[in-house]
């Protein structure tokens, strides 16, 4: 799952329109168009049979991005953070590497949605996957900390599509 397919299942199940794709990206501290959010969620078409490519996007979206997206999401759903003035203008960004996207894409979103882990769960139970509280918590821990654990597509998928049953039915 590339990080377009994650924006997009993010903007299905939290139901987000365009104009406000642009303002959470803009929160993220990243300048997007309407055009570009339109060109994000829109696949190739391949020449020889006009068909869109499986996972191919007219602009794809780098790490760096989806999380600026991420953290724009957060202040959009909590309000801006209240803290010292000369840390206001950075933007923290937790990824490293292509491994740890999903993990940071469940951080943010139970932030940004203020989900307990409780509420978390059920999400995952909600879309047929059950996970004990301590496989969570090893999931939400912070990268290179003795019991972090990688997040796989599977439950990052299952996460996105439990909050697709929760707040789009």
């Amino acid at each position: 799952m590339n990080n377009n397919d994650v924006l997009i299942r993010l903007r299905y199940a939290l139901d987000i329109k365009d104009a406000e794709m642009v303002e959470i990206f803009a929160l993220g501290g990243l300048k997007t168009t309407e055009e570009e959010i339109r060109e994000i969620f829109s696949k190739l078409k391949d020449s020889s049979n006009n068909e869109a490519q499986d996972d191919e996007y007219m602009k794809e979206l780098d790490n760096h991005a989806l999380e600026s997206f991420l953290n724009g999401f957060v202040i959009y759903k909590r309000g801006p953070q209240d803290s010292k003035p000369e840390n206001s203008q950075q933007q923290f960004l937790m990824t490293k590497d292509n491994r740890n996207v999903n993990n940071i894409l469940l951080k943010k979103v139970k932030i940004a949605l203020s989900l307990t882990s409780d509420d978390m769960l059920d999400i995952l139970k909600d879309a047929g996957v059950n996970l004990s509280k301590s496989e969570l918590s090893a999931v939400l821990r912070k990268e290179g900390q003795r019991n972090y654990k990688e997040c796989g597509d599977r439950y990052a998928r299952n996460f996105l599509k439990g909050l697709a049953i929760r707040f789009r039915d």
